[in-house]
């Protein structure tokens, strides 16, 4: 049996219980149900247990079969199967009359999510600094290449590719190892491997090569792959790996004219709520049937891996404009969401809370072991340390801002930038006191200080000393204000207005330079005055950069 949530609107953790029973997706009716019903589907759903729940359809009506009706749990049960009922398909009830849970927002420890794939692996140092997995799955020989199904070829290259984060272009090597992936023939001689999968067959539209079909190597095997070797791929890395300094090409996508895919909302790399641009306007995707098939192609599209997580419910914020997709349906192969299946939306099918998430997996770069904090109270502040060949340092302040405090905080992992500090004589508790970078210049969008503009080794900083080295202050949310333009467009106008009524702008820096030389009180000003609308679309309250304790009084307000 499988389970999930559906319908709108609705958060993550609320909806119509759908069942899959029987090779199809069906609900369960309102009959006799009771809270005990909903802890028993909760728990089914990774959830620890119920607060609520719904009836006469509240999160809209379902089709296909109704699969139960009049369930009676005590509300230990570990399976509805273990409750009371009438028997699968057999229900006197109509859709109208659709069950729904509302669950208590707290994972079960350990809980598998369909739409959620965890990834642990053990590594081993490899020539050049690189990193290698410990175990290998074995490939044919060139002998057995062309038996069907046995191999390592095509979709399985092509997920381990995938999966890793190297975006969509992938090389296989077998057999004799082409000049490209010589190091990976260095460690198969020097090593002695230790073989985990063989036979591994992949259909390609799996986002974990653990769902692919593949047999375990016994562990008293005597001769493991005895006729193949360990199977190697190597991967093109997406735009933002590309190695720094590269040309950058225009992606694809652009270059076609295709509608274009972004993640905002997100604290780490590949990671946010994905938006699309249609028309010349940026909107959100609906999570109705959102999965991690559909969350990987997203992925892979931004040069990502395939996804770890299909987030719904507004998980990454909810975000402003149109809703431009729902129902996605991809099967994981495409190379873009826009040629998924999917449904053209309208207002009242969707709201911005069902707005859909992804988390992808993220090629492991080794960018965080070249930055540190130091001297902060907590692990997410401090001064900025950065290795430079051998040697740590710090960073001159000098224009250092929120720009370049953000990477700052993307290199370490930690999220956003709160505060670009420029002294940070309190954070002295490092014995590390030379200057190594200066200049620094960041966009914000890099993902290490390093592929910023800087002075290279001709250092120049006009405040030296620790004092004045860069810190940061991260957090994991922040806030994200969007001016509401069409209500300035439409609300704006002219006034004139006298010098005496006045004052408190003037105080306040809202009107021109001119106003300086005007005859005060005499005469007036024309004004344009218009309304607006500051939306804060971010996962963290606003507040004053100024501490409470610094605000003062003014009589103006």
């Amino acid at each position: 049996l499988r389970f999930r949530l559906a319908g709108y609107p609705r958060k993550h953790n609320e909806g119509r219980v759908e069942v899959f029973y029987n090779e199809e997706w069906g609900t369960i009716c309102d009959d006799d149900f009771t809270l005990a019903n909903a802890h028993v589907l909760c728990r089914h759903l990774g959830f620890v247990a119920a607060t609520g729940w719904a009836h006469s359809a509240k999160y809209g009506k379902g089709v296909g079969r109704i699969w139960l009706d009049n369930v009676n749990c005590g509300g230990s049960e570990k399976s509805i199967e273990d409750c009371r009922h009438r028997g699968w398909g057999n229900s006197d009830c109509s859709h109208e009359e659709d069950a729904g849970v509302v669950c208590k927002d707290e994972r079960i420890p350990g809980f598998k999510d369909s739409n959620v794939i965890e990834v642990r692996t053990l590594w081993a140092q490899g020539p050049g600094g690189g990193k290698w997995p410990r175990w290998s799955p074995c490939s044919r020989s060139p002998a057995q290449r062309h038996r069907s199904r046995s191999g390592m070829g095509g979709p399985w290259a092509a997920r381990r590719g995938r999966q890793g984060g190297c975006g969509p272009h992938w090389r296989l090597h077998r057999g004799a190892l082409s000049t490209p992936c010589s190091p990976c023939r260095l460690v198969a001689e020097r090593q002695q491997l230790n073989y985990r999968l063989h036979s591994v067959s992949c259909a390609g539209t799996e986002v974990h090569l653990s769902l692919c079909a593949f047999e375990f190597v016994r562990g008293n095997a005597s001769a493991p792959c005895a006729a193949g070797m360990p199977a190697v791929v190597s991967c093109a890395p997406g735009p933002l790996f590309a190695a720094a300094g590269a040309p950058k090409k225009k992606p694809r996508q652009q270059q076609q004219g295709q509608p274009r895919i972004r993640l905002k909302g997100g604290a780490k790399v590949g990671e946010g709520r994905v938006e699309v641009l249609k028309s010349s306007e940026w909107g959100t995707v609906c999570d109705d049937r959102w999965n991690l098939q559909s969350a990987s192609v997203v992925c892979r599209e931004l040069g990502f891996g395939s996804a770890k997580e299909a987030l719904t419910g507004a998980r990454m914020g909810q975000g402003t404009g149109p809703i431009h997709m729902s129902e996605v349906q991809c099967e994981g192969t495409e190379t873009s969401l826009w040629h998924c299946p999917l449904k053209n939306i309208t207002e009242e099918d969707c709201k911005h809370s069902e707005d859909a998430a992804v988390r992808c997996n993220v090629p492991y770069m080794g960018y965080e072991e070249l930055i540190r904090l130091a001297g902060g109270r907590t692990v997410t502040e401090g001064r900025v340390e950065v290795k430079r060949g051998n040697k740590w340092g710090t960073v001159c302040s000098d224009g250092w801002t929120t720009k370049e405090a953000m990477v700052a905080c993307r290199q370490l992992g930690l999220g956003y930038s709160l505060h670009a500090v420029t002294e940070t004589w309190y954070w002295d508790a490092s014995n590390v006191t030379e200057m190594v970078l200066s200049g620094v210049k960041c966009e914000g969008h890099e993902m290490s200080l390093s592929h910023c503009q800087h002075h290279g080794v001709s250092l120049s900083c006009k405040n030296t000393g620790t004092r004045f080295a860069a810190g940061v202050i991260c957090s994991e949310t922040a806030s994200d204000l969007l001016l509401h333009a069409p209500l300035v467009q439409e609300t704006a106008y002219i006034e004139d207005r006298p010098l005496h009524m006045l004052y408190c702008a003037a105080e306040e820096n809202c009107l021109s330079s001119s106003a300086r030389r005007a005859n005060w009180p005499y005469g007036h000003r024309r004004l344009l005055r218009f309304s607006s609308q500051i939306h804060n679309n971010g996962r963290a309250d606003f507040r004053p950069k100024a501490g409470r304790h610094s605000w003062v009084w003014h009589e103006c307000h």
